[in-house]
């Protein structure tokens, strides 16, 4: 076997016209290994097997059944080797599959890696894309879900922490990652996600048309098996994920929320791209302006009533009646609207109005802190505690039942002296 420094020398003296022989005597190989590499049928640094490939009379069968089936599985095609006499691991069969390149090509089965492709025009403000990032590893311990929406010609994007990624939390999120945009592209590009796509027939859900007429706005589903036609928003969460996320410094959803706000002003936006800023390039894309009103959907929060009467939500803490104290509420709100409805098993208990979040207020009604004062007053007593130091032993009552257990086992032993003395002095017989 050569070495690729040999193969090198080999072929320059060939061009020089050095003959075989020539070139064998001054490198002291044999001409018919020097032919070998000069023609080709030996590749420097490859050593040639010194026994045949046992792989070589089943590839015509092997190369036979990949034509007629091009997706039969390789466990199932190495049984049928097998069974015809190959030797050999499965490990060596599927390699022997793949340095012969046996298996044919399905366009049709085939993801876009490796396909030509174009690159995608983005005209400034035609486009914005969508996907949630799920975060199964958050500070807090619950599960977290961010809705980003990057706008496809500047780059810029923007994101909504939500603890669902359901149809109604999709469009709390969607306003709010508008707004932080500050406007809207002509159309929104989203995966087949089931809250806006039908799987079935891939068209618009009918329960989000009227989102996308209340903002004005088209819907482009992504074609199956085309990730790449999103590629721009799954970017800006790669980038998201591993520039911010992974070093973020945050306790619960509220701090994480204000500092994605900060880090993506300050950060993503300084990113330069083409001599600009994204920020720089945002300014410049034509949005649509947004209705002066959130599309009104219904938010449902479920939430359980602390030992104080009050309710965990967003930030924040609100009262109920002290009767619903280590159940469970469901908290309605209607976006756009600035009081939120508390209901217990169905009926309304309760409504307040709702502080900015993460703003750490404890909002009371009057009757509830009346409520609960009479609960608590109510449990509360003058008597003083036991006494910690007192005697009090056993009482015959109760080490007349331990007699009982115990029994004869416990009984002292009685002791005869007087059959002591007789032993000593010998008069026992």
């Amino acid at each position: 076997m050569l070495t690729p420094e040999e193969d090198v020398e080999i072929t320059s003296l060939r061009k020089r016209g050095w003959s075989i022989s020539a070139i064998a005597r001054h490198t002291g190989r044999d001409r018919k290994t020097v032919r070998a590499y000069l023609s080709g049928e030996r590749v420097a640094g490859v050593r040639a097997s010194a026994v045949p490939d046992s792989f070589d009379r089943y590839e015509p069968y092997v190369r036979q059944r990949f034509g007629d089936d091009p997706h039969v599985w390789a466990t199932t095609l190495f049984d049928e080797v097998v069974a015809l006499g190959f030797g050999r691991s499965y490990q060596t069969f599927t390699r022997k599959v793949r340095e012969r390149g046996l298996r044919p090509h399905c366009e049709r089965c085939a993801s876009s890696a490796g396909r030509a492709h174009v690159d995608i025009e983005h005209p400034p403000g035609e486009e914005i894309q969508w996907d949630w990032l799920e975060l199964d590893d958050t500070p807090w311990g619950d599960k977290a879900y961010v809705l980003v929406g990057v706008l496809s010609c500047s780059g810029k994007f923007r994101g909504w922490f939500s603890g669902s990624d359901g149809g109604a939390h999709l469009v709390v999120g969607i306003d709010e990652v508008l707004r932080r945009l500050g406007g809207t592209a002509r159309r929104w590009r989203v995966d087949r996600m089931a809250t806006v796509i039908n799987p079935g027939t891939g068209k618009i859900q009918r329960s989000f048309a009227p989102v996308a007429k209340h903002y004005g706005v088209g819907v482009d589903p992504c074609p199956p098996r085309h990730p790449n036609r999103k590629g721009v928003v799954e970017k800006a969460i790669h980038y998201l994920t591993q520039r911010w996320w992974r070093t973020a410094r945050v306790g619960s959803p509220a701090e994480a929320q204000a500092a994605l706000d900060r880090w993506c002003v300050v950060g993503a936006d300084a990113r330069v791209r083409g001599g600009s800023t994204v920020g720089e390039l945002a300014e410049a894309e034509p949005l649509l302006g947004l209705p002066p009103v959130p599309f009104p959907a219904e938010v449902v929060e479920v939430r359980t009533v602390a030992a104080n009467a009050l309710v965990s939500l967003w930030g924040n803490r609100y009262s109920v009646p002290p009767g619903l104290v280590g159940g469970s509420v469901e908290i309605r709100w209607r976006l756009g609207e600035a009081n939120a409805s508390f209901h217990a098993g169905g009926p309304k208990v309760c409504e307040h109005r709702l502080a900015p979040r993460g703003a750490h207020q404890t909002v009371r009604l009057a009757e509830h802190t009346a409520a609960l004062e009479n609960v608590v007053l109510g449990a509360f007593t003058s008597d003083r505690p036991c006494k910690p130091k007192t005697n009090r032993p056993p009482t015959d009552a109760a080490l007349t039942l331990a007699a009982a257990l115990i029994g004869d086992a416990a009984a002292d032993p009685v002791v005869d002296l007087d059959i002591y003395r007789r032993l000593t002095e010998g008069d026992l017989r």
